[in-house]
């Protein structure tokens, strides 16, 4: 499952090397094929044949944003069922027979989605897709399995959440940065209504949200375009919709006018950290210029150590011990800018966050550096094409953008759109999300010191009574 800690700085499509200029949009890349089976299973290929190895995803447009109240970790709870298998197939069985074929496969679930996914020898690809699509079709959850998962979720919970002090902070800073969208809400789901989750709640979120129209289908490696669609067609294509896809309407958030501030102690915690969190645009279809310039800002405030707006005024003045930035446009709905802080050990923890204001405050009204802002275009675009070498990577770049709402032209399109991100862009959206009002700052403390129990006075000596 990915975790919803704090967010990357970057999450930066590989889909092609960067042009130079926004005017002229990217093409679809020689390599990328895109097509749509008559049973609404959208499709993505991706050819690499460098290595004789493949990765097939399969992203359902559904997650823990989507469940209703009282449910919350059915989408994390059925994506554990999908291993329990079929009338083909035995539980845990597709994963031996991956592990058996010298392959991988895991899946995890997001707020706004839930992937599976298998890296195989690319002549095992025909077995996997097999395996993939029985289980879209034909799930199995036996009465023993479901009520033993629900207690392997509830044991992930505490290992991941409830032994970590920092799991519970996020949680907490969830809630209140999110306090009417279903971002709000823990991924893994609430303890209590994780406990309470039945067979039928498993089987009615598969019979409503698992049908091929509502699913996005990657191939990337060792693999035509030809043979992908064969293989799709022969697998994928006989599985029926379950009806039309219905929009993904949420309650939204809405604007903030005062800052928010919460605290949380825990034993465990050996350093004071902060994190504070201010709402942010999304990257929409055809509408990704203030993301782009969003994700700039992120890296030019906290992408670097040594070169990053807060590192250099923070860290190499020692006001902090860590600093950083971050901004994840990827997602269905508004999301989250946030810096972090960590002060020197044994400092004023308020003392790090006043200088960490003044150097904002200084940012604003001093402007961008050019040198800075082009050093970061040139580190994204290294990571552009650097990330070109994973075929897993761009598999993932166009699973996660068409299921929060992008299309492959915009997936296509992004590396373009932040090489024309300009100084006045980036202030444009520093303005937005640094200013003041409607943020959240949360500092997760370690317990103070108990305090020494002050010394009583020793007691009054007592006359002795005279017995008459």
């Amino acid at each position: 499952m990915r975790r919803p800690t704090i967010r990357p700085a970057l999450m930066l499509s590989s889909a092609l090397v960067l042009g130079s200029a926004f005017s002229a949009l990217a093409e679809m890349p020689e390599d990328v094929t895109h097509f749509t089976l008559d049973n609404g299973l959208e499709a993505v290929v991706i050819e690499d044949d460098r290595a004789p190895v493949v990765v097939q995803m399969v992203w359902y447009k559904i997650g823990a944003a989507d469940e209703v109240p009282g449910k919350s970790g059915i989408a994390h709870y059925l994506e554990h069922l999908m291993f329990k298998g079929t009338d083909k197939l035995a539980p845990g069985e597709l994963s031996k027979t991956v592990t058996a074929n010298g392959g991988s496969d895991n899946a995890f679930t997001s707020w706004d989605y839930t992937a599976y996914f298998q890296r195989i020898a690319s002549d095992r690809l025909p077995l996997v897709m097999g395996m993939e699509a029985d289980r879209m079709a034909n799930l199995k959850i036996s009465d023993d399995d479901w009520q033993a998962e629900r207690q392997v979720v509830l044991a992930e919970r505490a290992q991941r959440i409830d032994s970590d002090p920092a799991a519970l902070f996020n949680e907490e800073m969830n809630a209140i940065v999110f306090d009417n969208h279903p971002y709000s809400r823990p991924i893994i789901g609430w303890k209590d209504e994780i406990a309470d989750l039945t067979r039928e709640d498993a089987i009615d979120w598969y019979d409503t949200h698992y049908s091929p129209n509502e699913a996005i289908l990657v191939i990337a490696g060792d693999v035509t375009p030809e043979e992908a669609r064969r293989l799709a067609e022969e697998n994928y294509g006989a599985i029926p919709a379950k009806g039309e896809a219905e929009p993904r309407m949420r309650p939204q958030e809405p604007t903030k006018q005062t800052e928010r501030r919460i605290s949380m102690t825990d034993p465990r915690v050996a350093q004071p950290r902060m994190i504070r969190s201010v709402l942010a645009p999304e990257r929409n279809a055809g509408d990704q210029e203030k993301a782009a310039a969003l994700t700039v800002l992120a890296d030019l405030l906290g992408g670097s150590t040594q070169t990053s707006v807060l590192g250099r005024k923070l860290m190499l003045t020692g006001k902090a011990l860590w600093v950083g930035a971050s901004y994840d446009g990827l997602s269905l709905d508004p999301t989250e800018f946030t810096l972090s802080l960590v002060p020197p050990q044994g400092s004023d923890p308020a003392k790090a966050e006043a200088a960490l204001d003044e150097a904002i405050a200084t940012f604003l009204k001093d402007g961008v550096d050019e040198a800075d802002l082009e050093r970061v275009k040139t580190r994204i675009r290294a990571a552009q094409v650097y990330a070109k070498d994973s075929a897993h990577a761009r598999a993932y770049d166009y699973g996660q953008g068409l299921a929060t709402g992008l299309t492959v032209e915009d997936v296509n399109d992004w590396p373009d759109i932040l090489s024309a991100v300009t100084a006045d862009d980036v202030m444009t959206a520093a303005r937005e999300v640094l200013g003041e009002g409607g943020g959240v700052t949360g500092w997760l403390m370690p317990e103070p010191p108990e305090e020494p129990m002050a010394k009583s006075a020793p007691p009054k000596p007592q006359t002795p009574e005279v017995q008459g």
